[in-house]
């Protein structure tokens, strides 16, 4: 049985993983490439930094508080429809920023553009509990967090290679940025229509064994959680710490994205535009390591706390010093921060998973990540009112670095057993 086991993750991972890799490329690009244009987009429309800020953080707090319903829609839905549905949404409002010359209309479109993607990560989270055992979700969460840094390593170059069209039949960059990259998602959200199934029963490329075995394997996961409805999510208490130290992570990964194209920028003495976008890239690429790595790692060992709490310390460290240093010290320190605040999510999410099931999970992930999107609109916010009140650049990174060490500390709070290799789960899932 095991064999088959086997067999069926690897027919899973090999059929979901880069089509959810390739979504959360265009996801992620979508929502942070307004830190590209940032400068010249600011200086087209007239925006100020206040705007900016605003504008880039009200994307998650429409985010945050659609988060949860998006989940338990997913749930009633199916897959297929939803996330098909949603990504086509996203796309048409992201390509939507081409016309946004006005701060009303840059604001509107953040807000709905927020609204649209709300239902995309949380899904992907509840998707992997659905298609792969507790064992094996560190590392296929990490494989899907590799999204990140492939957006960032290849959307980077692409962000700016796309700015550099200004003057292109009479559009700025930013215009064309926009409208090219979101139009790659609206395609997206339709191939999804043809090839997402929407759970493994509906699997068209697993056999009536393979379907079973599987089945089998997660009713017997779910058999040990007591977790499992709505309300119960909500009254733990361990699901409300996992939240706070969720929105910490999100601030230090925000904080620093919308901004860091123009530090690299100002560290490297040029404009963001090609040369910067590809320096900017080298943070991302040590992040794809670190990600590969880190949550293969947990797997294996069977550690969660330990290595999340200690891989988003050095994620505050990095972020810290990157404002401190020499500008080829602080390129390896932004290195640090990224492999930091990216690989520690995936091995952060094997915890809600085993502690919860059902609508509890859905449910669990969507509030989860609703603190996550509170942590994202303040990130910008938190990181101008520190630079403004210090009247110093290096404030911002500072405040950011001193929020991530405080949800490392709060990760170590958690009672997580640790059991054989692959395997854990969290010690009083009431709450008590």
């Amino acid at each position: 049985m095991s064999t088959i086991l086997d067999r069926v993750v690897k027919k899973n991972r090999a059929r979901l993983i880069p089509f959810m890799l390739a979504l959360y490329i265009l996801a992620f690009l979508d929502r942070s490439n307004i830190g590209f244009a940032k400068e010249t987009y600011q200086i087209d429309t007239g925006l100020s930094n206040e705007a900016y800020a605003l504008g880039a953080g009200i994307f998650f707090l429409v985010y945050a508080f659609l988060g949860v319903p998006a989940n338990l829609l997913m749930r009633k839905f199916g897959a297929r429809t939803w996330i098909g549905g949603t990504t086509v949404l996203w796309g048409l409002l992201s390509a939507a920023m081409c016309f946004a010359d006005t701060e009303t209309k840059f604001l509107v479109v953040r807000t709905l553009l927020g609204a649209a993607e709300a239902g995309f990560f949380p899904g992907m989270i509840y998707l992997t509990s659905l298609w792969f055992p507790q064992n094996n979700r560190a590392s296929i969460m990490g494989l899907f967090y590799m999204g990140a840094p492939l957006a960032l390593t290849l959307g980077s170059p692409l962000s700016g290679a796309l700015l550099e069209m200004h003057g292109f039949m009479g559009h700025a960059g930013w215009f064309w940025m926009f409208g090219i990259e979101g139009l790659l998602a609206v395609f997206a959200g339709i191939f999804t229509f043809f090839y997402l199934d929407d759970n493994p029963q509906k699997a068209r490329f697993l056999s009536a064994e393979e379907k079973q075995v599987l089945a089998t394997q997660l009713a017997s996961e779910d058999q040990k959680k007591t977790t499992s409805r709505f309300r119960d999510a909500l009254a733990n208490k361990r699901v409300w710490q996992l939240a706070l130290i969720y929105m910490t992570i999100q601030i230090a990964v925000y904080g620093l994205i919308f901004f860091l194209p123009t530090q690299v920028a100002q560290l490297i003495g040029t404009k963001v535009g090609f040369t910067a976008s590809v320096v900017t890239a080298i943070p991302w690429v040590a992040a794809l390591f670190g990600t590969w790595y880190i949550p293969r790692y947990s797997d294996r060992t069977g550690d969660r706390r330990n290595v999340a709490a200690l891989t988003l310390l050095c994620a505050g460290f990095g972020i810290g010093l990157s404002g401190l240093v020499s500008p080829i010290l602080a390129i390896a320190a932004l290195c640090v921060a990224a492999v930091g605040f990216i690989a520690v999510q995936p091995v952060f999410w094997t915890i809600p998973t085993q502690m919860l099931s059902g609508t509890a999970l859905a449910a669990g992930i969507g509030f989860i990540n609703l603190f996550g999107a509170v942590g994202g609109f303040l990130a910008p916010i938190i990181r101008v009112k520190a630079e403004t009140g210090f009247g110093s650049g290096s404030a911002g990174l500072l405040t950011l670095a001193a929020i991530a060490i405080i949800g490392a500390l709060g990760i170590m709070t958690l009672k997580v057993t640790k059991t054989h290799p692959g395997m854990d789960r969290v010690n009083s899932v009431s709450g008590k």
